[in-house]
């Protein structure tokens, strides 16, 4: 279905282009041809309300300069209406700038579509173009977005927020039919399973079968939960310490590479002196590819002797970036929160307890799963012991869920989607831009 609606947008294109149809739809695209008022022919101002705090622009040599001395939160910018847009068709934006002095690039330079049917916006907020991409003054935003099926045009923003001194010298901006962007579909598994009165050997046994069931299913990633070899047994977590890689590795990475697929397992480490409860990522040849150490330990943990972890990894697959995070950290949002910024998509949480929903109006762990993943804009696969072993899309919602049943659950994403929320649009593309870290000292701080 994907080649076929690929086909048919080349097809629609090429048409389009033997009609005479021009493939370039920004009017003065380099900032050459000058307009009224010191601006350029077919860009308009943006300009805040509060005139104070507006931003000053004026055609410059190799662009559009837009500056303010003395107002270090200044806004503004330009904007063109884009004719001829097509519903459903994939368009190539890429915008070129200079940024100088600059401190905060992703907060201060922003490009930004908004998709318009009949005059009026389809969403309120538009999309962020991904970017500025580069190194040192030379930036790029450089994107493929696809028109919602009602749009019949677009406003094409270039917008300066806050320059903190600096200045924005945009050089050129281009917006062009494409090809539809390829989807990035992964299947995601997790599994619900508390083995009782059992041994760690036989526990591993029954988790390794659930890799099996999820590799005949052909899941791209399935999550076990935490401790694995611990749980039901009458063994202590120094009995079943291992170190890593270590047996129960290997014997996961055996069912990982008869499956062809990726695996996130809880176990509990010895190095050297010191036990961690900790996650591991096998990748589909059986490899161990990467290990978390649980950062936040609640009281049962700790007068064990467990010792914390001190690092939020994230690790790269061949289907996108995830990371790990075990258990009690759930109840930390910094702890998801730094997964985020790091890039991960896919957050794993290989969990003893709980995810029950709510109940007598006290907020259980299904709602706080759920609000780690909408805060965050990332999948979120917990994989529990108590409640639902489940999996949470970017908005909140429950794709799947065992519903206390044993087995796995599993559904099918597209990392490559991006659903906006009601008004403020696509999370992830804006949070990391309106975030204010300079003001988060007290998180920092020890208690």
């Amino acid at each position: 279905m994907a080649t076929l609606t690929g086909a048919l947008v080349l097809g629609a294109l090429a048409c389009a282009l033997a009609a005479g149809e021009p493939s370039e739809l920004v009017a003065n695209p380099d900032f050459t041809q000058a307009g009224q008022d010191g601006l350029p022919a077919g860009w308009a101002m943006l300009r805040p309300v509060w005139e104070k705090a507006a931003c000053t622009m004026k055609q410059s040599k190799g662009g559009l300069l837009v500056d303010r001395a003395g107002q270090p939160f200044a806004v503004g910018g330009v904007t063109q209406d884009i004719k001829g847009i097509r519903g459903g068709q994939a368009y190539a934006i890429d915008v070129r700038c200079e940024l100088r002095d600059i401190p905060s690039p992703l907060r201060s330079a922003l490009v930004r579509v908004l998709w318009t049917a009949k005059g009026e916006a389809v969403h309120p907020a538009g999309e962020y173009v991904r970017g500025p991409a580069g190194e040192g003054g030379e930036r790029r935003f450089s994107d493929v977005l696809v028109a919602p099926k009602e749009a019949d045009g677009a406003r094409l923003s270039l917008e300066v927020k806050w320059p903190q001194g600096g200045s924005v010298l945009w050089k050129s901006a281009s917006m062009r039919p494409t090809a539809m962007p390829a989807a990035r579909k992964v299947k995601i598994g997790t599994v619900y399973l508390r083995p009782k009165g059992g041994t760690p050997e036989g526990n591993l046994k029954l988790f390794c079968d659930q890799v099996d069931a999820a590799g005949k299913l052909g899941l791209d990633v399935v999550c076990l939960p935490e401790a694995l070899t611990l749980v039901g047994t009458p063994k202590s977590v120094a009995d079943v310490a291992e170190p890593i890689p270590g047996p129960s590795t290997k014997a996961l990475g055996e069912a990982a590479r008869r499956g062809r697929l990726w695996v996130v397992a809880g176990l509990m480490e010895r190095d050297g002196a010191l036990l961690y409860n900790t996650a591991v990522l096998i990748d589909r040849e059986g490899r161990l590819a990467g290990t978390y150490r649980k950062v936040h330990l609640p009281r049962e943990e700790w007068l064990k002797g467990i010792a914390p972890g001190s690092e939020y990894p994230v690790f790269k697959t061949d289907f996108g970036t995830v990371a790990i995070q075990i258990c009690y950290d759930w109840f930390f949002p910094e702890a998801a929160a730094a997964f985020a910024l790091r890039g991960a998509e896919i957050l794993f949480a290989p969990t003893w307890g709980t995810t029950f929903a709510d109940k007598e109006g006290r907020v259980e762990g299904e709602s706080v799963f759920r609000v780690r993943a909408r805060d965050n804009g990332l999948y979120l696969v917990p994989s529990v012991y108590d409640g639902n072993s489940m999996i949470i899309d970017p908005l909140g919602r429950i794709l799947a869920s065992n519903q206390g049943r044993d087995g796995v659950a599993w559904a099918e994403v597209d990392l490559a989607a991006r659903e906006p929320l009601w008004w403020v649009g696509h999370w992830r593309s804006i949070a990391p831009r309106d975030r204010m870290p300079g003001t988060y000292g007290p998180l920092t701080a020890e208690p």
